[in-house]
């Protein structure tokens, strides 16, 4: 298990760790990869028109929505600058468990700082994290501790995902949180705080390790979303996936289709989002989807990322249990979130001492928290999330020593 190298980005996935922390870990610029993409998408038939043009998102990615996307890869897009913003941030690779785990360390230069880890899912990457890494590195004072705080921030990428090697064929999201807590406790910090974008790796290490694990956010949890008619029988009032069972079906046939890549991907980033994506303070534009699905095409992990779903067959729990903490649990409902969880079913599983609901208030008229944003909120709904995470300094915490974590490799539908 050892710490190796700076990362440079530059769209490749083999390399060569060179050595020692601290030293550079340059990646060969993708000299194949990038031409061959950009003249299989230029080479792309689509239909001229829908087959069913009132079908509706819900049933997949919009024919004209997917000819806009392909059009602008092959004209405007430009990956060498995205390159360039991805490499801006600080890349190592660790070797955990003879795993190679990719991670972006981005430390604040101010004193005292809470290491935090943010978690992605599936079907994103480290990349939906890049509108808060920065906000969160930033002092602001916090009225808990009297004190400026700011984050040193971490974002793996899960295994087989990206630049982080594929996990054994029999690994589980458990296997991930052991990893990501060995990454945090034994190589970088002491202890952590942890949050939920992915869901499955965000619950377990909160309830696995209480002493590494200081507090928890989530705005996704690994518990099958109760339906309106469990909502009713439990006398709770309302103010107002499709899992794949064979990765390699669809892993093997879009391996080489970026359009396929595109057309599965942008489908979940057009469906999970806020309808205004893509408008302030939305920045999951075109341009973050095209980046996030090359991510993807150019490392060759998309067959290996879809195998998280078979590796997790009872990823959503039907049974609300307590984790073993009593470590702060928070919780955020987003809007346009593809579950809705309750707070009296989320205090069932940990230690809630926040909730925020995307409820409106007796008028009906102005919503309370949250009435933006969707499943990928660190790219819809940046400026929430940066406030969400601060949040968690407002609990009764030890922020001493924590590493903050906001999954979001929700075991979700898809």
């Amino acid at each position: 298990m050892g710490l190796t190298s700076r990362l440079v980005i530059t769209t490749a996935f083999a390399a060569t760790m060179l050595g020692a922390s601290g030293d550079k870990f340059n990646l060969k610029p993708f000299t194949e990869g990038s031409p061959h993409l950009k003249a299989l998408v230029n080479n792309t038939w689509l239909p001229e028109q829908a087959l069913y043009p009132a079908a509706g998102v819900d049933k997949g990615i919009e024919l004209d929505t997917l000819r806009d996307l392909l059009t602008e890869w092959v004209t405007t897009f430009d990956w060498g600058k995205q390159e360039d913003e991805l490499n801006q941030l600080d890349h190592f690779t660790a070797e955990i468990e003879g795993q190679v785990v990719h991670f972006v360390h981005q430390k604040s230069k101010a004193s005292d700082t809470i290491p935090v880890i943010l978690l992605h899912g599936w079907p994103g990457s480290f990349q939906e994290f890049l509108p808060v890494i920065e906000p969160l590195t930033q002092p602001l004072f916090n009225a808990t501790s009297g004190k400026n705080v700011s984050f040193d921030v971490m974002v793996p990428s899960l295994p087989g995902f990206v630049f982080s090697s594929p996990p054994p064929q029999n690994s589980t999201v458990d296997d991930t949180a052991r990893i990501f807590n060995t990454l945090m406790s034994e190589i970088v910090y002491e202890k952590t705080l942890t949050g939920m974008q992915g869901s499955g790796v965000a619950y377990s290490l909160y309830s696995s390790f209480n002493e590494t694990v200081c507090a928890a956010h989530f705005a996704f949890l690994p518990f099958t979303p109760p339906t309106a008619q469990d909502i009713a029988d439990n006398n709770i009032t309302l103010s107002d996936a499709q899992k794949t069972t064979k990765p390699n079906d669809i892993g093997l046939a879009l391996y080489d289709n970026p359009i396929g890549q595109l057309a599965w991907i942008g489908g979940k980033f057009q469906l999970w989002s806020d309808p205004r994506a893509g408008t302030p303070p939305s920045v999951l534009d075109n341009t973050a989807i095209l980046t996030s699905v090359s991510l993807y095409y150019l490392t060759h992990s998309f067959l290996s990322s879809v195998w998280i779903y078979p590796q997790n067959p009872n990823g959503f729990h039907t049974v609300y249990t307590p984790a073993p903490t009593d470590a702060p649990l928070l919780f955020s409902q987003y809007e346009f979130n593809v579950g809705f969880w309750p707070e009296e079913y989320v205090t069932k599983v940990g230690n809630l001492v926040s909730y925020k609901g995307n409820w409106f208030d007796e008028t009906d008229v102005e919503p309370l928290v949250h009435d933006f944003g969707g499943h990928f909120a660190g790219l819809d709904s940046p400026p929430a999330l940066i406030e969400d995470i601060r949040d968690a300094l407002e609990c009764d915490v030890d922020i001493s020593y924590m590493f903050r974590f906001v999954s979001h490799i929700h075991i979700s539908l898809f």
